[in-house]
């Protein structure tokens, strides 16, 4: 059996209650006993029974984060802020990984409120009042990020219509006449929530429109897009760009690109979308578009906090937050 408070109380010759504040950092003990206390509990290898804290506070002092994946870095950066946020705020984060697919998310959904998370944080696949009906039976706080579900549900994101028209726009500026845009994820339009993807194919067309491109962009939805680009000739003549949906997706493109001795940006330029931190390695330097995503993961964690705390589940309300343009060599 381990060390307990009274164990420590013991040794020290103080009341339970001395101890307890000296380990929680309460007010209404001296500094000198603090001291003596918690050197008592390093010394006797004291490790706090966090399951008697959680039946104490009626919390289990952790949260959940539902992702599609750690393959886009975006998502490890966003891993990596809401992990802080909770652990200066002395909660643990378990994470759950859906592979995009609504029903490993469901099943992920319901392995965290099994453990009794306190809250989840959700990047879904899934929609619909079928969906919402579904959450609203696990009685527990819900930030949904990055795939808008609906106003019933608090939203922390991006102007992602809004960055991808700019984008479109700044690289029509540049004097590209031809546009390829590549988006995979495009393939589940209607099937299910790619309300990022959505946002971005609108804000890439009315890019054009607002410039008055009248020429045909070719869209890529094909998981193979290399294999379609691998058909396409590019030359200084056409001035042609590819626009990608995601930086991940660029970094591929510009491999393809170099192995087939593409110029970039002389015989074709090409856009990113994400600013992820590998790219300060990549030459030439990527231009994209570069938003707050450290920033987006720790905004959810204190609203979900807020809401824990205060125990007020349906307070709602949908962030967008900005973007900027990051000028690179590729265009």
């Amino acid at each position: 059996m381990g060390v307990t408070i009274k164990d420590i109380a013991d040794y020290c010759g103080v009341s339970a209650g001395t101890v307890d504040r000296a380990l929680n950092n309460r007010p209404g003990i001296k500094e000198k006993t603090k001291k003596v206390v918690l050197e008592a509990a390093t010394k006797l290898n004291y490790r706090p029974d966090f399951t008697a804290r959680s039946l104490a506070k009626g919390k289990t002092m952790t949260l959940g984060i539902v992702l599609f994946d750690l393959n886009n870095r975006s998502f490890a950066q966003l891993l990596n802020a809401v992990e802080l946020k909770a652990r200066e705020n002395g909660y643990f984060i378990y994470v759950a990984l859906t592979d995009k697919n609504p029903e490993n998310e469901k099943q992920c959904i319901e392995y965290l409120a099994s453990h009794k998370v306190d809250g989840i944080i959700l990047f879904t696949v899934n929609h619909g009042e079928a969906f919402e009906e579904y959450l609203r039976g696990f009685s527990i706080p819900i930030i949904t990020i990055f795939n808008y579900i609906s106003d019933n549900w608090e939203y922390v994101g991006i102007q992602e219509r809004a960055a991808m028209r700019d984008a479109v726009c700044h690289i029509i500026n540049k004097g590209y006449k031809k546009f390829i845009y590549i988006c995979p994820p495009l393939k589940y339009l209607g099937k299910v929530n790619i309300y990022t993807q959505e946002e971005r194919l609108q804000g890439f067309l009315e890019g054009l429109s607002l410039e008055g491109i009248e020429d045909e962009p070719l869209i890529i939805k094909d998981s193979q897009y290399l294999n379609e680009l691998d058909k396409i000739t590019f030359s200084q003549e056409t001035k042609s760009a590819i626009v990608c949906s995601c930086d991940l997706y660029a970094l591929e493109v510009m491999n393809f690109l170099k192995e087939k001795g593409i110029k970039i940006p002389d015989d074709v330029g090409l856009m990113g979308f994400d600013n992820i931190d590998v790219l300060k390695y990549v030459t030439p330097k990527l231009t994209t578009v570069e938003y707050p995503v450290e920033t987006i993961g720790t905004m959810a964690v204190e609203s979900l906090i807020m809401k824990i705390e205060k125990g007020n589940f349906s307070t709602k309300s949908c962030r967008s937050l900005d973007y900027k343009i990051i000028e690179g060599e590729s265009i």
